[in-house]
């Protein structure tokens, strides 16, 4: 059901993040459903943590093409799933290894590496198959819409990139292109299709939209590398400082601490322009780009 669009944003998201967590417990298969093993491993990546960003910033878009929220909840579990996948796939020891996640062990801690593994694949595999099911008058599209983002061209291919860049230089330019992939594009995937739920938006909006996206995505991830310096494995829920650990290049250190606050600044600033003629309708969007930039774990 719509929302009267002067509610204030904590009740707006407290909301959203509610109807979210319902469907994606419904979505997901009954941890005593048999193989329990990889259904509990499954439930433990995704259910109970996380500030679902993701599925907010589809339903702050769905607002702008006046979405009934009962539709974007589809795309909200889809892209939430997805993130999930990518997340349990990143902590793996053949990636960043890492043994915290959203203040709790791991998935391959907790299950195993083999079972772990697999709840990714069955993570992404649902992804798809909730959009391919929901009601969404182009599901197909949406769903073409999701695997760009999510494979070589972006999520993937971004955190192929990073991988090969550990210990090494990377310019402003390259840096920005690793992370709109390997971060932005999913966020970009979360807006975009959070917009087709409702009314068909113009190529004014999807233009708006994009733009939006693009900074509200790098700035997701400006904020991510000056957490890292700044925060504490407590306030993040995950290991802190284990990018210079591992000799990753970060906004932080390609720009220097408060150059990368100035940046993440400047993309607080596109964010806000990109929406600027939308006026109230793009409350919910704006306000999402300040959390993104204001955020503190």
């Amino acid at each position: 059901m719509a929302m009267n669009p002067e509610v204030d944003w904590q009740t707006w998201s407290r909301s959203r993040q509610e109807q979210v967590e319902a469907a994606l417990e419904q979505a997901l298969p009954a941890g005593t459903q048999s193989p329990e093993s990889l259904h509990a491993a499954m439930r433990y990546a995704v259910l109970g943590g996380g500030k679902r960003v993701r599925p907010l910033l589809a339903y702050a878009s769905g607002e702008l093409t006046g979405a009934d929220p009962r539709i974007v909840d589809a795309v909200a579990v889809a892209v939430e799933l997805m993130h999930a996948y990518s997340l349990v796939h990143d902590d793996l020891p053949c990636m960043d290894d890492d043994a915290l996640r959203r203040g709790k062990p791991t998935c391959h801690v907790a299950f195993g590496e083999a079972t772990a593994l697999l709840a990714g694949d069955a993570l992404q595999s649902l992804a798809f198959s909730v959009l391919a099911h929901s009601k969404l008058r182009n599901a197909g599209e949406a769903c073409a819409l999701l695997a760009d983002m999510a494979g070589a061209g972006g999520m993937a291919g971004g955190q192929a990139i990073d991988l090969a860049a550990v210990g090494a230089a990377l310019s402003l330019p390259d840096l920005e292109r690793m992370h709109r992939m390997k971060t932005g594009a999913l966020i970009r995937a979360a807006v975009l299709l959070g917009a087709t739920c409702g009314s068909e938006p113009d190529a004014s909006l999807r233009d708006a939209l994009d733009a939006y996206a693009r900074a509200a995505g790098l700035a997701f991830q400006v904020v991510d590398d000056i957490l890292d310096v700044e925060g504490s494995a407590a306030s993040l829920g995950k290991t802190a400082g284990k990018d210079a650990a591992h000799g990753k290049p970060t906004f932080v250190s390609v720009l220097g601490l408060e150059a990368a606050k100035s940046r993440a600044e400047e993309l607080r600033a596109e964010a806000h322009a990109a929406l600027a003629r939308y006026g109230r309708s793009g409350r919910r969007l704006t306000e999402l780009a300040d959390r993104i930039v204001d955020r503190h774990s």
